[in-house]
């Protein structure tokens, strides 16, 4: 057995489980303890300031100035009593992971003494270097200032010894450079798009807030094995590597029993994340081996982003106490089921009402229907977009594999659901309604909540379905930022609540009674986004013919997709809200581009060096044996006796010089590709070369590496192989 696997198998079977010590039995009194929440504020703040911040959270006013001294005082003692020396505005930039830079609290005076301080204008506001960050051109590199802001609808929290301050990330010049800036923006529009909507049914509607429950799959890999796989320390996932005999085939992972050391990990984050107000609550194993899930208590959408981020960093540092190494890459294993982040969306009201949620009245089951149906339509005519919001070269991979939502935009109703919008497309027509279609129309709608308990399902195959009070956007990919996908589900649907409203007032300036003009429009949003509607298995080869005859977009690689964020009703879209400006949108298409390229150019680099570098010589060396072998049994066999047992390591030696020659002519040709696509200037066909050109010769190396995996001496193959990763417990 090669060197470094052996030593990393001998680590892996030395290993212990973690004792984790909970600090208490009840979970309830650990949650929040290391967050600035309420109770925090109410004790450590004044009245005033306490008042400011509420009004800041609940309402979206500005914080003044004045009162922002004694909050970052009260903000500091409290922090202190946590055992915080330093501070930190805690961003999302476009890199996908979170940004921190730390200064103490420690200031120096006069006479060579120091004071503890930290004051309103080191609270609200730092600036650290916006160069270094992906900017898309915004920003010269002589130009490096930029700007975080505090977000105070998110709290601040301590982690170890740093009180973090959740902030957006501007350019000197005002452009967004994070995650954070436009998602807020959009959660505004939403808010005031739906309160204007929700004006039809309840006067006493004064805010609407966009909701979100995320599910965070990943992969636990003991940490010996993953630092013997220069791919996976590299890349995140396995570019070589033949099947396990034994994957998922006989489905016993799933909700199996949580193995022993997998579970201390669980114990140990979600202590963590529940101390920093993370509603974590679930955990399973999930379909793969190795592969697990957690999701929390939804929350409002953009505390719910910052949990998650923040999440996903809490889980690699405690996996590493555990000897693990925590995967979120979206398919770091071929063969086996990836992992996606599935974001369950829905919306509520400061009346205490989910809108997605339907009630026990015909009135109450209209404003639901408003909602929903305005959904769909949001989707179906934005469809190109969302797909661009969860592009990466990660997921990628995952799309489209029979595990995942299909690249393939739909929407997921349910049978029974679909019927209710069908009968509503037949009953109401153009005109006015009789009495009777009225009666019927009504009591047809005053069955959803049955319909609903008893017959909504989940379509796993569906990137985008309705699951009884909510909308689960499941083609999200595990490593994404939620942000993304969220602010353009929330935009979309801001925009289409505007339109709606608009095409109701037309109708009633016409002297069209409310609820008829209400399902008048409705009726039309029905039948114009039927086509996305679709209640099948969205991993068979029929849907993909059938989507192809509804004009439904299927567009299978990231540089195409991305090209949605820069079309004419994108750019009007995010203009017309306030959302981005078409400078900030073009600079982000720039980074994502930028950003797929690089991942495949590292990708083809790594696949490079471990073939020519670890493979090649494996297979060299072990062909040298058996040329030694067969000149062996020449020696001591008669003519006849070899031309019996001499053909098999003659056929050996053969084949493995065709992967050999394979594999060198393929690494060659790559690496020329890859010369000539690093000389495109313009970002998009470099992008496009990198997917059609480079990209393409992947499987076709892995097929002739992992075929020699197979040929030669386990005890030789430089690689822990599937069976070890996935299977070591």
């Amino acid at each position: 057995m090669a060197f470094h696997r052996f030593k990393a198998l001998e680590t892996v079977l030395s290993r212990t489980p973690v004792n984790v010590i909970m600090p208490s039995n009840k979970l309830s009194e650990i949650f929040g303890a290391n967050v600035f929440g309420i109770d925090a504020m109410r004790e450590y703040l004044t009245e005033d300031a306490f008042k400011s911040v509420l009004s800041a959270i609940q309402e979206g006013t500005r914080i003044d100035r004045k009162v922002a001294d004694p909050i970052a005082s009260a903000m500091k003692s409290w922090a202190s009593t946590k055992g915080a020396t330093h501070y930190t505005h805690w961003f999302q930039p476009l890199t996908g992971t979170t940004a921190e830079k730390h200064d103490a609290f420690f200031e120096p005076t006069e006479g060579g003494r120091a004071i503890e301080r930290f004051g309103g204008a080191q609270l609200v506001q730092q600036e650290p270097d916006a160069s270094s960050f992906p900017n898309g051109g915004i920003r010269n590199t002589f130009e490096a200032r930029g700007y975080t802001a505090w977000d105070p609808t998110s709290p601040a929290f301590v982690i170890g010894t740093t009180l973090c301050i959740p902030t957006i990330f501007v350019a000197y010049t005002g452009e967004a450079l994070d995650y954070k800036t436009p998602l807020l923006k959009a959660l505004s529009a939403l808010d005031k798009a739906a309160v204007d909507v929700c004006q039809y049914f309840d006067k006493n509607v004064t805010k609407v807030t966009a909701t979100l429950g995320w599910e965070q799959e990943y992969f636990l890999i003991d940490e010996a094995l993953y630092n013997a796989r220069p791919d996976l320390v590299m890349t995140g996932r396995t570019l070589f590597g033949h099947s396990s005999a034994k994957g998922q085939q006989l489905e016993d992972h799933y909700f199996g029993s949580i193995p022993e050391r997998a579970a201390a990990f669980m114990r140990d984050y979600e202590v963590e994340c529940l101390k920093l107000g993370i509603p974590v609550k679930t955990r399973h194993n999930e379909v793969a081996p190795n592969q697990f899930e957690c999701a929390p208590v939804f929350e409002e959408c953009n505390l719910a982003v910052d949990h998650n981020q923040l999440l996903m960093d809490v889980m690699d540092k405690v996996a590493r106490r555990h000897n693990f190494r925590c995967l979120v890459h979206e398919k770091p294993f071929a063969g086996v089921n990836g992992s996606g982040k599935h974001n369950n969306w829905s919306l509520g009201t400061d009346t205490g009402k989910n809108l997605l949620s339907p009630g026990k009245t015909p009135k109450t089951n209209l404003k639901f229907l408003t909602f929903f149906v305005n959904t769909v339509k949001a989707v179906h005519d934005n469809a190109d977009l969302m797909r661009a919001s969860i592009a990466s070269a990660n997921n990628d991979h995952r799309l489209g594999a029979n595990e995942a939502p299909p690249a393939i935009m739909s929407v997921f109703l349910g049978s029974q659901l679909s019927s209710v919008l069908d009968d509503l497309e037949a009953k109401v027509k153009s005109g006015k309604m009789s009495p009777d279609e009225k009666t019927a129309l009504k009591l047809g709608i005053g069955k959803i909540p049955d319909i609903l308990l008893d017959n909504t399902d989940r379509n796993r195959t569906s990137p985008f379905a309705f699951t009884g009070n909510k909308f689960e956007f499941r083609a999200v990919g595990s490593s994404a930022n939620c942000a993304g996908p969220m602010t353009v589900l929330n935009a979309i649907v801001a925009d289409q609540l505007i339109l709606f409203k608009k095409d109701v007032d037309s109708l009633i300036a016409k002297d069209v009674e409310k609820d008829e003009a209400i399902f008048q429009v409705l009726r039309k949003y029905i039948v114009e986004s039927k086509k996305i509607r679709f209640e099948g298995n969205g991993y068979g080869e029929e849907w993909v013919k059938e989507a192809e005859k509804r004009g439904l977009s299927n567009i299978k690689t990231t540089p195409q997709a991305l090209g949605a964020f820069v079309s004419k009703q994108t750019m009007s879209l995010f203009e017309r809200h306030n959302i981005m400006s078409e400078r900030e949108q073009h600079a982000r298409y720039d980074i994502y581009l930028e950003t797929y390229t690089k991942k495949i150019q590292i990708e083809s680099r790594i696949m490079a060096d471990l073939a020519m570098s670890h493979i090649i010589p494996t297979a060299i060396k072990y062909q040298s044996s058996l040329i030694e072998n067969v000149r062996g049994l020449k020696e001591i066999m008669s003519e006849a006796d070899f031309k019996k047992s001499g053909q098999i390591q003659l056929a050996m030696i053969s084949e493995i010089s065709d992967h050999i020659n394979i594999i060198k002519t393929k690494v060659y040709e790559m690496t020329e590709a890859r010369k000539k696509a690093n000389a495109i200037s313009d970002v998009k066909k470099q992008a496009i070369d990198y997917c059609d050109k480079v990209k393409s010769y992947f499987d076709i190396i892995r097929y002739h590496v992992d075929k020699l995996e197979l040929l030669i001496d386990d005890e030789n193959w430089p690689l822990p192989k599937y069976r070890e990763l996935l299977f070591t417990k």
